[in-house]
């Protein structure tokens, strides 16, 4: 698939994760609102804060911006306890939820009891069955990796209405990205939240997969939303946000094989890297080691580092293939910067 989209982004919104304090992550959100942006994804990967207590605090000091994970595990959470969860977000938030949802990774998975011996088949059964309980629907599901018996949300005493809750999986390799094409054909699924880290052009073998998938259940492209999240490293001295974005850009080509092989780094350096690092969690002092082996070349082909005006034309970058709408995680200490420029391009459009 050669590129095809526009530059520019109507829509944007902000990754919100690991702030020093978590009033730093109400205050922020609440700044990207009064900016104008569209949405707000809360990180939940490693095990540091979860994302649903954030979302619910997000909900009662925001009125209007998206609010979604960014993203959880279809493993973790049972099928009803996650309908269940959402159903309640829903109703706090005066629907503005999303629900963003992946397979999970290794070693974190493995380490705390996850198989994840069939991630596809589990994507697929896991999202028809969440659907259809938001639906409120009755479901009986005899699946290989789930198996539910006339379930449904008890909402008695609550709003009874169905939650439109979009669903959007965290695809990584090109396979899933063609189940997700057809979770969206089959009405399942509202898009998929594109990963980061990779260069804007390996999005499209991905979406040259979603396309495939979408089309085989008689829908299009059109049919499916593409956020991106994009990690941001912004300043006035170009040199300094490289700096800044190193350590995580070392981190991600070391431990996830989808990134070392994306990023554009010699193979035999990214094994050097994955030894420096010596498996997950990594020490900072691991990170700093193992950093010396990563050039301010790659680093820029994977973050969105530089100026402002560096940043916001490799957002575009993004945009032209095939992001529907980026969603930035800022690297470096200026959130609120960040944000203002973000707005102001979007205001361009």
């Amino acid at each position: 698939m050669k590129a095809q989209f526009g530059r520019e982004f109507s829509r944007a919104g902000i990754w919100n994760w690991e702030q020093p304090k978590i009033e730093d992550e109400l205050h922020y959100a609440q700044y990207a609102e009064q900016q104008g942006l569209d949405s707000l994804w809360q990180g939940e990967s490693r095990l540091v804060r979860d994302a649903m207590t954030v979302l619910g605090a997000y909900s009662q000091v925001t009125d209007e911006i998206d609010l979604a994970p960014g993203v959880t595990n279809c493993y973790t959470r049972n099928v009803a306890l996650m309908a269940q969860t959402f159903s309640t977000l829903d109703e706090l938030s005066g629907g503005r939820m999303k629900l963003g949802i992946g397979a999970w990774w290794d070693p974190l998975a493995s380490k705390v009891g996850i198989d994840r011996e069939n991630p596809l088949r589990r994507m697929w059964e896991y999202c028809t069955v969440t659907r259809e309980l938001l639906d409120l629907e009755t479901v009986t599901y005899d699946g290989s990796t789930l198996d539910v018996e006339g379930i449904e949300l008890d909402l008695v005493r609550g709003d009874a209405e169905p939650r439109d809750v979009p669903l959007y999986v965290g695809a990584t390799g090109e396979t899933m990205h063609k189940l997700t094409g057809e979770l969206v054909g089959k009405g399942v699924a509202g898009g998929i939240f594109m990963n980061y880290l990779i260069p804007p052009e390996h999005n499209l073998k991905g979406l040259e997969k979603l396309k495939e998938g979408v089309e085989k259940q008689g829908g299009t492209m059109a049919d499916v939303d593409r956020p991106q999240l994009i990690a941001v490293a912004m300043d006035e001295d170009p040199d300094v946000a490289v700096d800044a974005a190193r350590g995580l850009a070392t981190q991600y080509i070391g431990q996830q094989p989808h990134i070392t092989k994306a990023c554009g780094i010699d193979p035999q350096k990214g094994e050097r890297i994955k030894e420096e690092l010596g498996g997950w969690p990594a020490s900072s002092s691991d990170i700093e080691r193992a950093s010396e082996l990563v050039s301010d070349e790659v680093v820029r082909n994977i973050v969105a580092a530089g100026t402002r005006e560096d940043v916001i034309e490799r957002i575009r970058d993004y945009c032209a293939a095939g992001c529907t709408e980026p969603v930035v995680y800022p690297l470096t200490d200026n959130m609120e910067a960040v944000i203002d420029a973000l707005a102001d391009a979007k205001a361009e459009t």
